[in-house]
């Protein structure tokens, strides 16, 4: 790992208090750049900028509603005065799965949750940031394998993880002038809170093997592995990659 490769660079990290927004949090502050957190879980988010602080960074959380413009545009402009005036780099992660229910039992409530979120929440980290960044910078969407397959049971996190991908490329050419790179994560099963929760709907007690035998290289990712390619998307390392759809899933989605 280069540890200066943010040294000096304001980030955005959304989803902050979740398990792979944590991570990221912390690997780009060991990495030098000063973090603004974000989410709604305040106590999550004390957390993680508690962890940032521990290892030495600098993180700064801000409570907000990703779905709510007003709270977009407000998390900017916390960043623009972390940062001096400008921000460099965007993880745009926050998220929800929502129910786990056959289409014809799934709730048009819950289906506008959902998309509010893991749609509307990343077209405003987009459209808002955008303006923040300066030329060189980069965002990271998180979709997930559910944005490039089908899952029976969850239509409403499906529909939202393709359109993060249509989102990230409609963006990348957008954005691609000024300078601004924009690519997507398709992470697959992660260890932590989600993939628990999705294994105990799937089957009790035989939820975690079920979903091991589809992935060819016999283990879940971590949090740690996800930061570690997020990490390297928004670093000038990746400086010609700009509308790509990075699988993160030991070969889930190959076979």
């Amino acid at each position: 790992m280069s540890a200066a490769r943010f040294a000096g660079k304001t980030a955005i990290v959304t989803g902050a208090a979740g398990d792979i927004g944590r991570a990221v949090s912390l690997r780009l502050a060991e990495e030098g750049a000063r973090v603004l957190a974000v989410d709604l879980d305040q106590a999550g988010l004390e957390k993680t900028v508690a962890l940032v602080a521990d290892a030495g960074g600098t993180g700064r959380a801000a409570v907000a509603d990703v779905t709510d413009a007003a709270a977009v545009r407000g998390y900017v402009e916390d960043a623009r005065a972390l940062g001096g005036g400008s921000v460099d780099v965007l993880f745009n992660n926050a998220g929800i799965e929502g129910p786990t229910e056959p289409i014809w039992d799934y709730s048009e409530e819950w289906l506008e949750k959902v998309l509010a979120v893991n749609l509307k929440g990343v077209f405003f980290g987009l459209k808002y940031a955008a303006a923040a960044i300066r030329a060189g910078g980069a965002i990271v969407n998180t979709s997930s394998v559910a944005g490039v397959v089908g899952f029976g049971g969850m239509s409403g996190y499906v529909a939202s993880k393709h359109a993060v991908i249509g989102l990230t490329r409609s963006a990348a050419l957008d954005l691609g002038p000024r300078g601004i790179r924009v690519n997507a994560i398709c992470p697959g099963p992660v260890e932590g809170r989600m993939m628990a929760s999705l294994e105990d709907r799937i089957d009790p007690d035989h939820g975690h093997e079920m979903v091991l035998s589809t992935v060819p290289l016999g283990r879940f990712t971590t949090p740690a592995e996800i930061a570690a390619t997020v990490a390297f998307l928004l670093s000038p390392e990746a400086g010609y990659a700009t509308g790509a759809i990075f699988s993160l899933d030991g070969g889930q989605t190959a076979q």
